[in-house]
């Protein structure tokens, strides 16, 4: 469970160090006093998509980071996974850095990680519950994903699915072969007349950047010609002057004779001669090359030609010869398989009936799962509801059967009849902002029972709804928290005392404007505080009469 957050820069939030324990905490504060901020800090060190706006004004970046403790084995198993574990005190540390300028870092126990990590991690660590998600109530396809998390149904839809899109491969393949006979007769003549002007050409790879290196050598023959001979004239001389070549003999002829007198020439003798070696190399490699210049001007046509067919080609099959030849493979390819497809369309579609059946199997085993967990589903918010003072609302479960899709063969709804005797509707038609607080908790009440998910985060769970209708949404904050098989950590911002009263713990979070700044502090109440806020919360000023009522709200010396 989150043992501890640190918050640094985020908002208005300078610094804030806040520990949490298990059970039930509330978050309260006035309204822009900067509670959405806490839920945005950890909606960001568990990976969500976050703004640069969220980085404190004048910081160069903002800084999250979420100890987790207690760590389930369940939760362990599903860290191994993604390739990560708990330290060696069983802890997770899971931090997050967001830049001013768009850029950001993640790090999961001291190792870098990515932000889809991160989400991927706060899954099995943390279920955040926005007001946004009771708008998600609305969409019919939400509903399918809470039955299947109700009834355990992940694996078997993993199973299904995977038969799925064996049998949509093959479809898709069967689609490919099975063509008319006409149609096969004009794709084998278009595919024959491809095939023959491309081998025809007797393509080579790289053949094209070849052939332009030698025309455009041929175009510049005479100029380069003229250069060679001018550096020949140099190294080996003409009629006027002696070369660089005699000019060197010369001088290994001179230092030779100086040897005999001066040893230490002995080396610069050889440098000399070897000298000489490269030049009298050098000179006939220039009249090798200058040899190369002189062709049958009918191979610059011939080269120009060659060029010609392979543009032709490029124009038609690829922009470079090795795109031509690939063209050439895949057309014979599929050459083959069309001349082969009455046989091969037997066989697909012996394979297909296969994979339908399969897939239908495993489809209607899921349908039946979900039909069983639907029912007992039903039943199970139905309680929910009845003890959140909505006991003449029922929850319908629809299903509807479509054809196999990706997640089986089931279209499934939540209706709603909010009055005894009346049918059971859509939620978008008949169900109140209140209500929808109260179904959602109902639905995550019921959920949390069958999640592995230790921390439960409720951001505003409360709109629309007050009074006694409060006090049992308190309620059934608290036990979710202290269930018999568990104890959990639920987190609960709000803005109702009838909630907050019911919290093991409270946190005060308050906004103050020092030295021209604004700031944001979170601070854990005492039984004396906690009073104090509650009876802000109750009558908006705290009086005598509000703290009274706060003190029979919080019952005892603690809660």
């Amino acid at each position: 469970m989150l043992d501890c957050l640190h918050i640094e820069n985020i908002a208005v939030i300078e610094r804030a160090d806040i520990r949490f324990t298990a059970g039930f905490t509330a978050l309260t504060g006035e309204t822009g006093a900067g509670k959405s901020i806490i839920i945005d800090a950890i909606n960001a060190v568990l990976g969500e998509r976050t703004r640069r706006d969220l980085v404190r004004t004048g910081s160069d970046a903002a800084h999250v980071t979420a100890l987790f403790s207690e760590l389930s084995p369940y939760v362990t198993a599903q860290l191994e996974t993604l390739g990560f574990s708990p330290d060696e005190d069983g802890n997770l540390l899971i931090g997050r850095t967001i830049s001013a300028e768009g850029k950001g870092s993640c790090s999961v126990n001291g190792r870098p990680a990515t932000a889809a990590l991160l989400r991927e991690i706060g899954k099995v660590l943390v279920d955040l519950h926005g007001q946004h998600e009771n708008q998600a109530l609305f969409s019919v396809d939400s509903h399918l994903a809470y039955l299947d998390r109700f009834g355990e149904l992940t694996e078997q839809r993993e199973r299904y699915a995977a038969a799925y899109r064996e049998w949509r491969q093959i479809v898709a393949e069967l689609d490919r072969v099975d063509l008319d006979e006409s149609e096969k007769a004009r794709k084998l003549d278009i595919l024959s007349f491809q095939i023959d002007e491309i081998e025809a050409a007797n393509l080579n790879a790289g053949e094209e950047e070849e052939l332009i290196a030698k025309r455009d050598l041929f175009r510049n023959a005479e100029k380069v010609a003229s250069q060679l001979n001018a550096a020949n004239a140099l190294l080996l001389g003409d009629e006027d002057s002696d070369g660089a070549v005699s000019m060197v003999e010369q001088a290994v002829t001179s230092v030779r004779h100086a040897t005999r007198y001066l040893e230490k020439a002995e080396s610069l003798s050889e440098q000399l001669q070897n000298a000489l070696y490269e030049l009298q190399a050098a000179a006939e490699d220039l009249q090798d090359m200058t040899d190369l210049l002189e062709f049958d001007p009918r191979e610059l046509d011939e080269v120009e030609n060659r060029l010609e067919v392979i543009r032709r080609l490029t124009s038609k099959y690829g922009a470079t010869t090795a795109d031509v030849l690939a063209f050439l493979e895949n057309a014979k390819a599929e050459y083959r398989q069309i001349e082969l497809s009455d046989e091969q369309l037997k066989q697909l579609t012996e394979r297909e009936r296969t994979a339908f059946a399969a897939a239908q199997l495993k489809a209607d085993a899921l349908t039946n799962a979900r039909l069983l967990a639907a029912e007992n589903f039903a039943k199970a918010v139905k309680e929910q509801l009845t003890f959140l003072d909505m006991p003449n609302v029922t929850l319908t479960i629809d299903r509807q059967p479509i054809a196999l899709g990706v997640n089986g063969a089931d279209k499934i709804e939540f209706l709603l009849s909010a009055n005894a005797g009346e049918l059971p509707k859509p939620l978008a038609r008949i169900a109140s902002g209140g209500e929808l607080s109260r179904i959602m908790l109902a639905i995550k009440s019921v959920l949390a029972d069958a999640d592995e998910v230790d921390t439960l985060i409720f951001d505003e769970i409360d709109t629309g709804i007050s009074g006694r209708a409060a006090l049992k949404v308190g309620a059934r904050l608290r036990q979710t928290a202290d269930t018999a098989n568990r104890c959990r950590q639920v987190l609960c911002v709000t803005h109702l005392a009838q909630i907050a009263a019911q919290a093991n713990e409270h946190f005060l979070i308050e906004k103050s404007v020092r030295d021209g700044r604004t700031y944001t502090d979170v601070t854990m109440l005492s039984r004396a505080a906690r009073e104090q806020e509650l009876a802000r919360i109750i009558g908006g000023e705290v009086t005598e009469a509000a703290i009274q009522a706060a003190k029979e709200m919080l019952g005892g010396e603690s809660k």
